[in-house]
């Protein structure tokens, strides 16, 4: 009888104990830190747009590609990760601190400017790239030549994003803002002619008139300064140090201007120097 009682009483303790590891999502390796993760199990998820071409954007097979992915594999292989232990995620403009918050991502690449408000719930290693904010209209446009020139122009730009609202506020109080859920979605009314011109970075610009030649063009002199960070949980300091390093080592050793080069230089766009990383 007794002995029956501390079987029972070993049975319990043992759900209670699978129940616990399953609400920790990898018991004790979930409760590090993304360098010991990644450190410990050679994997990792990384978040990075999909639809942005030079950047980041998934291909027809499948093979995520662009500027911002290659980053994302140098600090991968930097963290002890090689390309096959990652799996990319896309990370939508509107979602990506949720992403982070939650846990869905280790760390997001993905044209993701530094700002005060979202390092409130994010941090930030970087910048690893400058950018600046720019126009594209459709080619036989001729009435759209800047950010004061929108006045009553449908702009478009994605949820979540800051570009089309500071057009609004400083340059053309009557811009009529139109937000999409992807840059994609807004190269695709302008083309059919639903809005009148797509503001963001001209880097992510350029990358969309480059893949469709003598449709697109940009318009204007860059009006803004992007600082491009990689975001990660907000109290991991270990993990963004480490990153930190990593976007500086590739910088020094070449890998970062001959991606820039390969990803973005075909479309004419003026490949900058690299900034230094303050956020580490």
């Amino acid at each position: 009888m007794r002995l029956s009682r501390v079987l029972r009483t070993s049975a319990v303790v043992a759900v209670a104990g699978l129940t616990l590891a399953a609400c920790g999502g990898g018991g004790e390796s979930g409760s590090k830190n993304l360098v010991a993760r990644a450190k410990e199990d050679k994997k990792i998820t990384i978040g990075i747009k999909f639809d942005q071409p030079g950047l980041g954007l998934q291909t027809q097979a499948g093979k995520p590609e662009g500027f911002d992915v290659d980053v994302a594999k140098y600090i991968a292989k930097e963290l002890g990760v090689e390309e096959s232990g990652i799996t990319w995620k896309e990370a939508q403009s509107a979602e990506r601190e949720n992403l982070i918050e939650k846990g869905d991502v280790d760390f997001i690449v993905a044209t993701y400017s530094i700002t005060d408000k979202r390092k409130e719930k994010v941090a930030f290693a970087g910048p690893y790239f400058v950018a600046g904010q720019g126009l594209l209209v459709r080619a036989d446009n001729t009435d759209i030549t800047g950010n004061t020139a929108l006045n009553g122009k449908k702009l478009c730009s994605v949820k979540g994003s800051t570009p089309a609202q500071k057009i609004k506020d400083e340059y053309s109080k009557d811009a009529q803002l139109q937000e999409y859920g992807k840059y994609s979605d807004c190269i695709t009314a302008l083309e059919n002619g639903s809005i009148d011109a797509v503001t963001t970075d001209d880097v992510i610009l350029a990358g969309f008139a480059a893949k469709s030649p003598g449709k697109f063009k940009l318009v204007g002199e860059p009006f803004s300064k992007e600082n491009y960070g990689v975001g990660l949980k907000k109290d991991d300091a270990e993990s963004r140090t480490a990153i930190a390093n990593a976007i500086t080592k590739m910088q020094q050793d070449g890998s970062w201007k001959k991606s820039l080069e390969a990803n973005v230089g075909p479309s004419g766009y003026k490949i900058p120097e690299p900034s230094p990383v303050t956020e580490k």
